[in-house]
């Protein structure tokens, strides 16, 4: 759109919107074309199932929200169509995903050592005998 004349199909006062849009969507257009020319199987090999997990997501999430916004260009109203329905799997999956890895993050108690420290701590220390 840069460069190009300005169509009178659209309010000028929206053309830097569109611009925008339009340079968004070519850049997630090319992100997924470079995503798409790897090899899903020499991708998925090196993450471990929690990354691919995340990976997956990621891709599903960005092909349903380029749908929503189609449906938005064709004039239908998305929260209407199955694809909300979509996006919101979705996000409850992604969600399931980030408590997992909380839980890995969270700091783990060493039962052990937390035994010992109570009963240390509880022990009555042995008096001395004053000769």
């Amino acid at each position: 759109m840069a460069g190009e004349e300005m169509s009178e199909d659209y309010p000028v006062e929206i053309h830097e919107s569109l611009s925008t849009l339009e340079s968004s969507l070519g850049a997630v257009d090319d992100l997924l074309k470079t995503m798409m020319s790897i090899s899903q199987n020499k991708l998925i090999q090196k993450l471990d199932p929690l990354e691919q997990a995340k990976v997956d997501l990621v891709s599903v999430h960005t092909l349903n929200s380029k749908f929503w916004v189609y449906l938005e260009t064709q004039g239908i109203n998305p929260k209407e169509h199955l694809v909300k329905q979509e996006l919101e799997r979705i996000v409850v999956y992604t969600n399931r995903i980030k408590e997992i890895t909380d839980k890995k993050k969270a700091v783990q108690l060493d039962r052990g050592a937390a035994s010992r420290f109570v009963k240390n701590a509880l022990r009555e220390p042995k008096t001395k005998k004053h000769t």
